[in-house]
């Protein structure tokens, strides 16, 4: 079966090589799981499993076991992985750079990414996203996500826009809000939630 370039990045053989690389190589000094990959990369186990294995024997992941468990990191740089994290930056970076500076925030139920960066990652064709678009479902504080929407502009080097509801409002809005309905309609990215391991 033939696999389609990903909107985000067509130079990579699949979103899940993406979502898998860009996880490790913004968090250099990190090791992940290959079930913990999947998770943030919302693919099956084993199809995670095989874009690591690839990854690894082209050297641009390096691995190792802890009982029985693979664990993953970002190799050295070099040449090649100082560019390649740039790009993985500008492309993927926001999924994995969003699900860790709200992994401690309280009050977040949900979380996604919506507009042009979601429908790029949805397969939608188009240029490069010039911003990032989040919704926020729960209760946080206002000053909460204006501090996690500052670090991601700045670590991702462009504009991130954080939007916050309540649940109640999120499940069920008004009539009169279209931008809510055209949000719900439009490709939404969730954003991983869980604890760090």
């Amino acid at each position: 079966m033939r696999v389609v370039p990903p909107a985000l990045l067509p130079i990579l053989r699949s979103g899940v090589q993406g979502k898998v690389l860009a996880t490790v190589y913004l968090a250099p000094e990190r090791e992940f799981s290959v079930s913990k990959l999947a998770q943030y990369a919302d693919a099956s186990l084993r199809a995670t499993a095989q874009e690591v294995e690839r990854l690894v024997t082209a050297g641009l992941l390096a691995d190792r076991r802890s009982g029985n468990q693979r664990l993953v990191r970002r190799p050295a740089p070099n040449r090649i992985i100082t560019p390649l994290t740039e790009l993985l930056t500008a492309t993927y970076g926001p999924l994995p750079v969003l699900t860790e500076e709200l992994a401690d925030v309280a009050g977040v139920k949900q979380a996604f990414i919506y507009g042009s960066w979601a429908a790029r990652d949805a397969g939608s064709s188009g240029g490069p996203p010039d911003d990032v678009d989040v919704m926020v479902i729960g209760t946080p504080t206002l000053d909460d996500l204006d501090d996690v929407a500052e670090r991601a502009t700045s670590r991702l080097n462009r504009a991130v826009n954080i939007r916050r509801l309540e649940s109640d409002y999120w499940a069920d809005p008004p009539d009169t809000d279209t931008f809510v309905a055209t949000i719900k309609r439009q490709p939404l990215t969730a954003i991983p939630l869980a604890n760090k391991e």
